[in-house]
């Protein structure tokens, strides 16, 4: 993936998550951070480019760090615990729907 690429897909998925996740807990986007106030504390959602991962400190689950899988179109967790929207998903109780164009 070139970075060109992942800058554009991680900042839609920023967008998405911002956007969802604001119609049910306080969702704010700051350059490439979302943070989210919820029901248990403080999640943390942002893009490492050198990586080209996006990064998940959460309240409850930890650290994780997530690739995107072009096969799946999908964040997966790069030590295989499954992917960041059905982590977030879970974690704040909220549906989340963001596809890659």
């Amino acid at each position: 993936m070139t970075d060109s690429a992942f800058e554009s897909l991680a900042d839609s998925l920023l967008e998405a998550l911002e956007e969802d996740i604001g119609d049910h807990a306080e969702a704010e986007l700051q350059g490439s951070v979302l943070t989210v106030e919820g029901e248990g504390g403080t999640w943390i959602v942002n893009k490492h480019a050198p990586t080209r991962q996006i990064w998940l400190s959460s309240p409850r689950s930890g650290a994780r760090h997530y690739a995107f899988d072009p096969g799946s179109g999908l964040w997966q967790d790069t030590r295989g615990s499954g992917d960041l929207l059905t982590t977030l998903s879970e974690e704040l109780g909220v549906a989340l729907r963001w596809r890659p164009a």
